[in-house]
């Protein structure tokens, strides 16, 4: 008989970020709590447990742009291992948050001796630059009701397999606003027809339907 091959077990970046020894604290943060802020020391890397995050960018006449949102299994802040001094932007907690703060000289150090977690933080790094790339492209070229389209469809994870979150947790207007470039009347006009087109549901919650990618994809 043939022996059976060991299955070698998933890499957890919980289980092992936990286990980290030094350079490492765990955080809880209520909702809209504020993680660190735009012109802050950049000074550590972090990774979310439990929760969603909004990145956001105030310009110098004071206008706000979300520039991200991110979910449970996200690093963020990494701008500092490319010698970044300052936070480009704000950290706010969209929902109440577990976040671990990682040392800037923590994570070098796993980059160096942790083959698994290095291969991880690659992938993160390159997932992160496809999709500003892929925002950049719907900013440029997009209507505003695409773009909030394909904003409900991300924040639900369609498309990918065993993570759809039909229901999307509670997310304001205005933030919604902020992250498709346009303003909250307009958001709150196109989630309506949304709505009446039977795309999306108010119950208990912001319920997107797959029927929703019909306005992603008509021209």
């Amino acid at each position: 008989m043939k022996a059976k091959a060991k299955l070698t077990p998933a890499f957890d970046p919980k289980v092992f970020l936990a286990k980290t020894n030094g350079g490492r604290t765990t955080t809880d943060y209520d909702e809209n709590g504020v993680i660190f802020a735009q012109g802050d020391p950049a000074d550590a890397v972090f990774y979310i447990q439990k929760g969603r995050v909004k990145l956001t960018v105030v310009s110098q006449q004071g206008k706000e742009a979300v520039v991200a949102i991110l979910k449970e299994g996200d690093f963020f802040g990494e701008g500092c291992l490319a010698g970044q001094p300052l936070r480009m932007a704000s950290a706010v907690a969209l929902s109440e948050c577990s976040i671990m703060k990682l040392g800037k000289a923590a994570v070098v150090g796993l980059l160096h001796q942790e083959p698994s977690f290095s291969e991880l933080f690659v992938a993160h790094l390159l997932s992160r630059n496809i999709k500003i790339e892929e925002d950049l492209v719907d900013q440029l070229f997009n209507s505003s009701e695409k773009r909030l389209a394909r904003v409900l469809l991300l924040l639900a994870n369609f498309g990918k397999e065993a993570q759809t979150e039909p229901v999307v947790p509670k997310i304001s207007q205005e933030t919604l606003a902020g992250i498709v470039g346009t303003t909250r009347s307009r958001v709150s006009f196109f989630m309506n027809r949304f709505r009446k087109l039977g795309f999306i549901e108010y119950n208990g919650g912001l319920k997107i339907h797959s029927s929703l990618l019909n306005v992603v994809l008509h021209d």
